[in-house]
């Protein structure tokens, strides 16, 4: 069985398919990089269970850094698709399998800026031009409240200069990439990560404060 035999229809399906030792965690919760390149070699051998559990691991990545270029629901759609092609196409050239996280996320950037070219879009300019209304009433539902809240901080994120929109966007991911791998995908010295990430955060709770909203809602998106 090659690539050829795997459906890229990129939906997980773990739970159909007996439990295989490919996808771990360590003690601390992070992804063990050797089981993410078992993943790799088991898809490129035409697996579909690893490829389900390759999208499953790196979707809200892509997602991210869909979002963080801010484009609309049905580009965001396309960019998604285009990336698990691509990783599909090259499965069986990746030299590096353990550090595909970083491949994706490198790969999913150059597909939404194809995207932005393409519908002839301009990048987005990096000032604060937009503050949304705060919330005016308070619905009785904490979950409501809660939605709303991290709704409204998410448009905030969308008003940072683009590199720290793409930072806090992959940060906040469910699955988020190591620091390295983060790294590698925006082209950013490993030690400028966190600083930078304190900057971002920083702006945004400048953005928060301005709408009306407590600096502690910096962290709800």
């Amino acid at each position: 069985m090659t690539t050829s035999a795997i459906d890229v229809e990129p939906v997980a399906a773990a739970s159909a398919v007996s439990a295989r030792p490919y996808r771990q965690r360590l003690s601390d919760g992070s992804r063990d990089a050797c089981d993410v390149g078992a993943l790799v070699r088991a898809a490129a051998s035409g697996d579909q269970y690893a490829w389900n559990q390759l999208v499953d691991e790196f979707a809200s990545t892509v997602w991210a850094i869909a979002r963080g270029h801010r484009l609309n629901s049905a580009d965001a759609a396309d960019v998604f698709q285009t990336t698990w092609l691509r990783l599909l196409e090259h499965l069986n050239r990746i030299e590096q399998p353990e550090r595909v996280g970083a491949w994706i996320a490198t790969t999913a950037r150059r597909e939404c800026l194809r995207m932005l070219r393409i519908s002839k879009r301009q990048v987005p300019r990096d000032d604060f031009d937009f503050v949304p209304d705060p919330v005016s009433f308070a619905p009785p539902d904490r979950n409501l409240v809660v939605e709303e809240r991290r709704h409204l901080v998410s448009q905030l994120v969308d008003q940072l200069p683009s590199r720290s929109r793409l930072l806090l966007r992959l940060l906040s991911a469910d699955s988020p990439l190591s620091y390295k791998e983060i790294s590698e995908a925006l082209s950013m010295p490993i030690g400028s990560i966190g600083p930078s990430r304190q900057r971002a955060l920083e702006q945004l709770r400048r953005l928060v404060l301005r709408a009306g909203l407590k600096s502690e809602d910096v962290f709800v998106f």
